[in-house]
C-alpha cells in the first residue's frame, strides 16, 4: 500500500527527476538469445567480449609488396585474402606481392604500397620503409577477452558488424517491450473534418510511430469513450498481458477523467503523479499490483508528446535494459520564460552552434514539434544563451 509520504514524493515531480523515476522503476525484460540478424535495435543483456584478438593475424593495410630487409627485393610469390603465401619465412631481400587484408608473411617488416613499387623481371625496387609500415598487427585493435560494448548497448548496424567480426552468431538481448495504447475522448472524430463540438483525433496517428521511435512495440491501439468509466476499466483489463499501457486523456481530475480512480482501486504503486512541467503537467506513471505499467498522457496532442518523451521513453529504455543516458545540451539563443518551479518544453531548431525556439508550442498544437529538430527543456530562470537539455526529434 502506498503511504501518504510515498505519494508526496512522487507528486509534482521535477521534470529531470521524473525521467529518472520512470527509468529506475522499470524491471528489465528477461534476456533472450537471438540470431545476429534479428538483434537489430535490441539492447545487449551481457557485455560484448572479444573472443579473439582483432585483427586475428598480421594483415596488410595496403595493396603492394610485403618486404623483408633492404631492397632491391626478389619477388618470391603472392598473398591474397584467404590464400596466404605458401612459404614459411620471408628472407631478407625477398618480397611477396600482397593484397589488402591478406596475411603478412612471417619475416616481413613492412608493406611497400603498389603506388611506390617498381617491379621488373622478378625484381622489386622502391623506397626504404620504417619497420611495421602498412601492417596491421594481430591484436592491434583489441586483445582477446576485452570488453567491446557493455550490457545495455543498443545493437545498431556497427555493433552487429563488430559482433560478427568477433565470431558471434547470436546475441543475448532484451526483447522489445510491448505497448497497448488507449485513446479516450467522446469528442474525437477519426476521419475527415470534425463537426461542431468535436475535434480530430491526432494521437491515434501520432502514437504508433512515436512508440516505435522510443523503443516499444505497439500491440494494439483502441479508442474508448469518456463515459462510462467502466469502458476504460475494461480496456485496462484487456491489456493485462502487455508490458506498458499508455492512456491518453483521462489523466486529470475532472468528472470525465477516471484513470486515477481506476488505478487507486487496483492498489497501484504510484511512481510519478504529475510532473512540474508545461505542457504535460497531469501526466502519470503507476503500476497496479501484478499488472503492467500504466502511463497517463494528457489529451492535448503537444502535451501528450512532451509527456511521452518525459515518462514513456525512459520507462521503455529501462524495460529494454538500456541506460537512460545524458541528454545533449546546446545554448538556447531565444528568451523563453518558464513558469516558477516548472520546466517549459518548447520545440527548437538548430541555429549555428545553438538552438532557437520555433513557437507553435501551445498544448494542443503540434506545428512546432512537426518542424522542430528537438524539444528543449527550459528551466525556470533561464536566460538567453544558456545551455538547455534537448530531446532530439531527428538525428
Amino acid at each position: 500500500m502506498v503511504t501518504a509520504a510515498d505519494q508526496e514524493t512522487c507528486r509534482d515531480v521535477a521534470w529531470a527527476t521524473a525521467r529518472q523515476f520512470a527509468h529506475a522503476a522499470a524491471e528489465p525484460a528477461p534476456p533472450v538469445r537471438v540470431a545476429l540478424g534479428r538483434a537489430a535495435g535490441l539492447a545487449l543483456a551481457e557485455d560484448l567480449v572479444a573472443a579473439t584478438p582483432l585483427p586475428a593475424f598480421d594483415t596488410a593495410a595496403m595493396d603492394g609488396f610485403a618486404v623483408a630487409g633492404a631492397g632491391p627485393w626478389t619477388i618470391v610469390g603472392s598473398a591474397r585474402p584467404g590464400r596466404p603465401w605458401t612459404g614459411t619465412q620471408l628472407e631478407a631481400g625477398h618480397a611477396v606481392e600482397i593484397s589488402t587484408g591478406a596475411v603478412v608473411p612471417p619475416g616481413a617488416r613492412a608493406v611497400l604500397p603498389i603506388e611506390e613499387a617498381v617491379p621488373g623481371d622478378g625484381v622489386l625496387t622502391g623506397p626504404d620503409l620504417p619497420s611495421g609500415k602498412h601492417i596491421r598487427y594481430a591484436g592491434e585493435d583489441t586483445a582477446a577477452g576485452a570488453r567491446l560494448a557493455p550490457a545495455g548497448t543498443p545493437a545498431g548496424p556497427a555493433l552487429l558488424g563488430l559482433a560478427a567480426s568477433c565470431g558471434y552468431d547470436e546475441l543475448l538481448v532484451r526483447r522489445t517491450p510491448t505497448v497497448r495504447a488507449i485513446v479516450t475522448g467522446d469528442e474525437l472524430a477519426h476521419q475527415g473534418l470534425p463537426g461542431p463540438g468535436r475535434i480530430r483525433d491526432a494521437l491515434g496517428p501520432l502514437l504508433p510511430p512515436l512508440i516505435a521511435d522510443l523503443g516499444g512495440r505497439l500491440d494494439t491501439l483502441v479508442h474508448v469513450s469518456d463515459q462510462p468509466v467502466s469502458a476504460l476499466g475494461e480496456a485496462l483489463e484487456a491489456a493485462a498481458g502487455t508490458d506498458v499501457i499508455v492512456v491518453t486523456g483521462s489523466t486529470s481530475v475532472g468528472v470525465t477523467d477516471g484513470l486515477r480512480r481506476l488505478l487507486t482501486e487496483r492498489d497501484a504503486r504510484w511512481i510519478v503523479d504529475a510532473v512540474a512541467c508545461r505542457p504535460g503537467h497531469p501526466q502519470l506513471l503507476a503500476r497496479p499490483r501484478g499488472g503492467p505499467y500504466v502511463i497517463g498522457l494528457p489529451g492535448n496532442p503537444f502535451a501528450a508528446l512532451t509527456a511521452a518523451y518525459t515518462l514513456l521513453g525512459p520507462l521503455l529504455a529501462g524495460l529494454s535494459g538500456r541506460a537512460l543516458g545524458t541528454l545533449p545540451q546546446a545554448p538556447l539563443i531565444t528568451q523563453v520564460p518558464a513558469p516558477a518551479g516548472c520546466t517549459r518544453i518548447v520545440p527548437v531548431v538548430w541555429d549555428g552552434s545553438g538552438v532557437r525556439a520555433l513557437g507553435g508550442d501551445r498544448p494542443a498544437f503540434l506545428n512546432g514539434a512537426a518542424l522542430g529538430d528537438a524539444l528543449a527543456a527550459v528551466p525556470p530562470g533561464h536566460e538567453a544563451g544558456q545551455p538547455v537539455p534537448l530531446l532530439l526529434l531527428r538525428g
